[in-house]
């Protein structure tokens, strides 16, 4: 395909934004790039306008459902900036062709160190010490050490990987659930491959990093977290559907928890009335772990790549749904 007279949509709002260098290249290839206006995810409403005369789309947490690839007359590939395709229907794009790709493992590191950063601000208070600092108060906060505590990873991919290889310096025992994971990666990283009621009763910590599934969903839900060892705190930055949020309340504001932090929520932003919004013991981030330099620019690449890639006819590195060129079974 001539790629001068293709139109690609850009909806990631970070998409250069630590190398301008990409933009630039972006728009020497192609004929014209269209840019988020609303500088934020986009939801299906707000897609449709601007997805019909675009062959090539470069996708951000967007919500692109049946109704925005009916739209799309000549779209030929949504490369998503990032992991996730939860909000992307895939069956649909593959029923009428539309290759979908993503980034997997280009924020991996970013996103571990997001973690491990909310496990330090638990273990010592550091958002509520620092907040009341400022305002001029002198509170005396006892912590946990790491040493010899137990961090439990549900999901041993790609970022719970990362996760391990770090905690383990700390002389933290690690635990991980993951039905597809082989055990000798494990063994390689010294972590053991238990239950999820077994990880969720003998864990300080429990850090998420799982897609969001039918199984998946709602995961962590008032059982799971009764299951929890009493002050134990919870780490989320894969997504905020994994998470029953009523429940995670209720068992923080009972004290059976010790805190938790999040990135993620089932609606974002999450509305004022979001009964997590109001317990200090959270710490709350607004779906930024992936936001830095080098995942930007990782993810930026892979991204704009793939997608030129498809619109050049050829494959690209990281095709969701092959199925969708119509030479291999689902």
């Amino acid at each position: 395909m001539e790629l001068k007279k293709k139109r690609i949509l850009v909806t990631t709002t970070s998409f250069g934004k630590a190398d301008t260098g990409l933009r630039s290249s972006l728009e020497a290839a192609v004929g014209e790039v269209i840019y988020n206006p609303f500088g934020r995810p986009l939801s299906a409403s707000e897609l449709i306008p601007l997805i019909t005369d675009i062959d090539g789309f470069i996708a951000g947490i967007d919500e692109i459902d049946a109704r925005v690839i009916h739209a799309a007359a000549g779209l030929k590939v949504i490369s998503r900036y990032g992991t996730g395709i939860d909000r992307i229907d895939i069956d649909a794009a593959t029923r009428k062709g539309i290759v979908v790709t993503n980034t997997p493992g280009a924020n991996s590191v970013a996103v571990a160190e997001l973690a491990i950063g909310f496990m330090l601000s638990l273990a010592r208070n550091l958002c509520r010490a620092n907040q009341e600092t400022h305002q001029g108060e002198w509170p005396r906060y006892s912590g946990i050490s790491f040493r010899e505590k137990t961090v439990g990873l549900v999901g041993l991919g790609f970022i719970g990987r990362e996760v391990a290889k770090r905690m383990k310096s700390f002389g933290c025992r690690l635990l991980a659930v993951d039905p597809v994971v082989e055990p000798e990666i494990a063994e390689k990283l010294d972590v053991e491959l238990t239950s999820l009621g077994d990880l969720l009763s003998r864990s300080h910590f429990v850090s998420l990093h799982l897609p969001v599934t039918a199984a998946t969903t709602g995961l962590i839900n008032r059982e799971a977290l009764a299951q929890m060892k009493p002050g134990a705190f919870l780490i989320n930055t894969a997504r905020g559907e994994l998470i029953d949020e009523t429940a995670l309340s209720e068992a923080l504001t009972s004290g059976h928890l010790g805190g938790a932090a999040l990135d993620v929520y089932s609606k974002e932003p999450p509305g004022k009335d979001n009964c997590l919004l109001q317990l200090p013991q959270v710490v709350l981030t607004p779906h930024m772990a992936s936001r830095t330099d080098d995942a930007m620019n990782q993810m930026g690449r892979i991204a704009m790549q793939d997608c030129l890639s498809v619109l050049r006819g050829e494959r690209p590195r990281y095709a969701v749904n092959p199925e969708a060129y119509g030479d291999e079974k689902p």
